[in-house]
């Protein structure tokens, strides 16, 4: 017998707990209504599928991220709502594939949305500009994310890679690899990418393009 009463809050939550600790691949109906203390079948009670309880999943994932605030200039606000979805990303290391790869209508998605192209409509773009800019602005979240999240190495074993493969980009071959390789050897680089400098050229470079759009309209 279940502590608590079923709930559909209750089953969102516990399958967040699981997902976030085991990942996507290892959440089952099964396993979830074992976690409760339930029958598996009384899940669909509260859930249609596990689909259902993934597209769920998702959508509180997407409304921890900040919004963009309109009393912001818009690059500010931007930037504080890309570095807010990095952070939450990073939180719920499963979540960034299904965002990207399913049809996600969710209301805080939308909500995320349109806040996101009022926004940039605010500033001066146009509503097709709009949704090229804030998708290439995504697209780095989710790509540094997955690079992130996924990347071979840890920081803290850069060194010892750099001595291990050392030898296998000799300078006469490979010569700014092997310059490059060096100065983490040495200690001069720390050979770590930082998700805001990729996120401050693209912001930088938007501005150039919307000053340039405003321009044309004048």
């Amino acid at each position: 017998m279940s502590a608590l009463p079923l709930t559909r809050e209750r089953i969102l939550q516990a399958a967040l707990e699981w997902v976030d600790a085991e990942g996507l691949e290892a959440l089952s109906m099964r396993k979830l209504a074992q976690a409760l203390g339930v029958k598996a079948m009384s899940l669909y009670n509260y859930v249609a599928s596990k689909d259902d309880i993934l597209d769920a999943l998702v959508d509180r994932v997407i409304g921890e991220i900040e919004l963009p605030d309109p009393a912001l200039d818009w690059k500010e606000a931007m930037r504080q709502r890309a570095i807010s979805a990095h952070e939450v990303l990073l939180r719920h290391p499963w979540a960034t594939m299904p965002i990207v790869s399913r049809m996600n209508v969710g209301p805080a998605m939308l909500r995320y949305v349109d806040a996101t192209l009022g926004c940039l409509l605010g500033a001066g773009f146009s509503a097709e500009m709009a949704d090229h800019v804030w998708n290439a602005i995504d697209s780095h979240i989710y790509g540094f994310t997955l690079l992130e999240l996924n990347f071979p190495i840890a920081a803290t074993e850069y060194v010892s890679m750099a001595k291990h493969f050392i030898d296998w980009i000799p300078p006469e071959q490979y010569p700014h690899l092997n310059h490059l390789t060096h100065l983490i050897l040495q200690g001069d680089y720390d050979g770590l990418h930082h998700f805001e400098f990729g996120l401050e050229l693209i912001l930088n470079s938007l501005e150039k393009l919307r000053g340039t759009a405003l321009s044309s309209a004048d």
